[in-house]
């Protein structure tokens, strides 16, 4: 994440879940002096009355929001569906994040597909996803990063070098467990990527063998068992229909009991390249 003036978009819908979207929004932009652009999708078919209203009110929670949190928070009202415009918006305005609220996997929620993994697919800005307001002590001390087979870890290192450097975070890294001797060995590989670029840039970090089984389960397990503040995934690349119906573990990630922040980030994102971070 670049440390200029560029955007953080938090998608409103005027919920509790969106305020705590904003709190975690301006923990971060504080830090990295970003603005903040509050998004509203209209729904089609409204009377002109209730557009109006909808607007007024969210430029006086931006009016609010900017006093409140002393930081540049604006607005912006579109027309559209929640799963095209809000990634539509960031990638248009090349937003440095996403953070936006969630209610989780509730009721036939499951059966109808994960509506968070849904708008975060098109995303190409890494994505956050909160169902909870930020810890009283303010930090990112502890992330909890997965390691597989998978080229696209290195697409994970940005957020990660970022939440470091900027929020004096460790990581840890979860080795996946495998027999394959193959796969094994490209684990290895990207065990030893991070490896270097934690170490050049100071970035404390902890690696650990996690046991053969459901990968999501052990994740959330894990990061439960220390108190994470955040976790940081990939998303499935080329996710089909069917991920939504059945569930992709991301949902089962996102949606986590426990309540953790969970930083989604789509393979091949045209977020901040890794090298900027080198020496930094």
């Amino acid at each position: 994440m670049e440390v200029t003036n560029r955007l953080i978009v938090v998608p409103w819908d005027f919920t509790e879940v969106a305020g705590f979207a904003l709190m975690h929004a301006a923990r971060i932009a504080r830090q990295v002096n970003n603005d903040i652009v509050l998004l509203h999708i209209l729904e089609k078919g409204l009377m002109p009355g209730v557009e109006q209203a909808r607007r007024d009110k969210l430029r006086s929670k931006a009016e609010d929001a900017s006093l409140k949190y002393n930081l540049n928070v604006r607005h912006h009202v579109t027309k559209g569906s929640i799963f095209t415009e809000i990634a539509d918006y960031g990638n248009d305005n090349e937003a440095n994040l996403v953070v936006m609220g969630t209610h989780g996997i509730r009721g036939m929620q499951k059966l109808t597909g994960s509506w968070a993994l849904k708008v975060i697919v098109r995303s190409k800005p890494p994505f956050i996803v909160v169902q909870d307001p930020p810890k009283d002590d303010g930090k990112f001390s502890n992330i909890v990063f997965t390691v597989d087979f998978q080229r696209e870890n290195k697409e994970k290192m940005a957020m990660a070098i970022f939440m470091g450097k900027y929020f004096d975070s460790k990581v840890h890294l979860l080795k996946t467990a495998t027999a394959d001797k193959n796969l094994l060995k490209k684990i290895n590989i990207n065990v030893n990527f991070a490896v270097k670029y934690f170490a050049q840039n100071n970035i404390e970090y902890e690696i650990h063998d996690m046991p053969k089984g459901n990968l999501a389960q052990q994740t959330i397990d894990f990061a439960h068992k220390i108190n994470a503040d955040m976790i940081v995934l990939m998303t499935t690349k080329n996710i089909m229909i069917t991920d939504y119906v059945m569930g992709a573990s991301e949902q089962y990630i996102i949606a986590n009991s426990s309540k953790i922040p969970v930083c989604c980030i789509n393979p091949r994102s045209t977020f901040a390249g890794v090298g900027q971070f080198m020496y930094g």
